[in-house]
């Protein structure tokens, strides 16, 4: 079903909630607001329909989930909430738990399900794969890995057209390093020092630059970092300087046409060339717009400009798009880098590009893979998958039947648009960014000291969201950053009933502040 059907189905209020499914009170207009911010009183945004019924949930209680996690799992808390969110069912945007309450996904498996949950026709191409085959490996052919390779090299331009099929993000990093250096015969690997995120394995993690993910122990050889070009907390940036319908607040003395942030931090990156690696590299690792720093966007013009100095250094440009590559921010069926106009050495796709899927891609130009080839005999037993092949396939096929790239563009304007007039009302919102539907909203204490909002302010707030129904993300060096990536086939309705939640949300937590 095509995301315009959905919304005239909406419209015409031909859904249905769900059984199980808590009604709303009254809608929320301005008045009522008012009223809110007076008197303190709140009443739940009206949930838009839904015409998906979950399973009743006959699995393990939740008493013994929590007893079973914390004997046999990983003791690292990843958990958002005191009390975990036992997940059961989804479908397309929506998320049911094993109450039957259902949640509007607005962070999708962290920036994953690129198409929906459970979307029919990559559930109808899983089923049929599975009757078929399961599992081989690479010393065996399958038509699935070449119709997936064929499908994704046919929206790549000249000459990324060699793909490398992998299990995850951090395994496509960990080869792109292998390749860079194999290609290029040097060591030296620059990332961003200030919120790179490439992943946890010993290899990547050297390239990684944030604190959680950091060790006390010697890791990352030849891994070297440069300033991270923030135009939000970096020293030089403002109201000019993003390729995004929401700029930063920041006073920018900049043209429309000509971006001195850019220039200054260009120069920065030159002092890192000239000074902190030698004088030739094996590469520059970037994503072109950061997600697990808080969806932090660079000046107009820097990655262009920043892989030629690469380039004339011998290093290869990795763009390591895993949370933004499938339509969250692109304008055609091209891959991001297109909208950043930069043509690259390699690019990792991973996350969005399966829906949720174990499957990750390295693409990259022939003479590269061969450099590769020549040095060492590369093999993956699981990579290329025939399940995962399918379900790739159905993606690309999925984002282009229903114009969800279109979609994504038009929704998630929309969506920042509204979110940056919450910017300009509440105080502890310091900032709003993105492209598309990948959005970060930066909170701090105030605007004028633009200090992190305490991390139990923010999850406050993650939380009062959880109750009304909305799943969000949460990002950035202090956890101070909102990460908002909904599904491409999210639609205007949904978007006002998130907003409104968050609106709520900001409302109740300034209320606990002032008392």
């Amino acid at each position: 079903m095509t995301v315009a059907w959905r919304h005239l189905l909406r419209a015409l209020h031909l859904q249905t909630l769900s059984p199980r499914t808590p009604k709303a009170g009254p809608s929320l207009n301005g008045a009522f607001w008012t009223s809110v911010t007076k008197l303190g009183l709140h009443t739940k945004p009206i949930m838009p329909p839904c015409d998906f019924t979950p399973e009743r949930y006959q699995s393990i209680a939740y008493s013994r989930v929590l007893d079973i996690h914390k004997q046999h799992l990983s003791p690292v808390q990843t958990a958002y909430f005191p009390e975990p969110l036992l997940l059961h069912q989804g479908h397309m945007e929506w998320l049911f738990d094993y109450e039957g309450n259902r949640y509007l996904d607005f962070f999708s498996g962290i920036v994953t399900v690129s198409v929906g949950h459970c979307h029919p026709k990559l559930n109808a191409a899983a089923q049929t794969q599975l009757g078929r085959l399961w599992h081989t490996s690479p010393v065996f052919f399958h038509p699935p890995i070449h119709e997936y390779a064929e499908k994704l090299s046919a929206l790549l331009p000249e000459p990324l057209k060699v793909i490398f099929l992998v299990n995850s993000g951090s395994e496509a990093n960990d080869l792109a390093m292998l390749m860079a250096r194999a290609h290029t015969n040097n060591t030296d690997i620059i990332s961003f020092s200030r919120g790179a995120y490439h992943g946890c394995s010993p290899y990547t993690i050297g390239l990684t630059n944030v604190g959680f993910y950091k060790m006390r122990i010697p890791t990352g050889m030849g891994c070297r970092s440069t300033m991270c070009p923030d135009v939000f907390r970096g020293p030089w940036g403002g109201s000019h300087c993003r390729d995004s319908p929401v700029q930063t607040t920041r006073e920018c003395s900049c043209a429309p046409d000509c971006c001195q942030a850019k220039d200054q931090y260009i120069e920065q990156f030159k002092d890192t060339l000239s000074t902190s690696v030698a004088k030739s590299i094996a590469g520059f690792f970037a994503e072109p717009i950061q997600g697990v720093s808080g969806v932090v966007q660079y000046p107009k013009g820097f990655l262009k400009e920043a892989f030629e100095l690469v380039r004339e250094r011998g290093g290869v440009c990795i763009a390591d798009e895993v949370s933004e590559g499938m339509g969250e921010i692109q304008k055609h069926l091209l891959w991001v880098f297109q909208d950043f106009n930069v043509i690259r050495g390699l690019i990792r796709l991973s996350k969005s590009c399966m829906d949720g899927f174990p499957l990750a891609s390295l693409t990259t130009a022939p003479q590269i893979a061969e450099s590769l080839a020549k040095c060492l005999f590369h093999f993956n037993t699981f990579g290329g998958n025939p399940v995962a092949c399918a379900i790739g396939s159905a993606v690309l096929e999925v984002i282009q039947d229903e114009n969800l790239q279109e979609n994504s563009r038009e929704v998630g304007t929309y969506l920042l648009l509204k979110l940056a007039k919450l910017r300009d009302e509440f105080d502890i919102v310091g900032d709003v960014r993105g492209k598309g539907l990948m959005i970060g909203i930066e909170m701090v204490k105030d605007k004028t000291s633009r200090q992190p909002l305490p991390l139990e302010e923010v999850n406050q707030i993650l939380m009062d969201c959880k109750c009304m129904g909305l799943l969000i993300g949460r990002g950035g060096i202090f956890s101070q950053t909102f990460r908002i990536a909904p599904s491409m086939c999210i639609t205007k309705p949904e978007v006002d009933f998130a907003v409104e939640v968050f609106r709520s949300a900001l409302i109740q937590h300034m209320e606990r502040r002032a008392k």
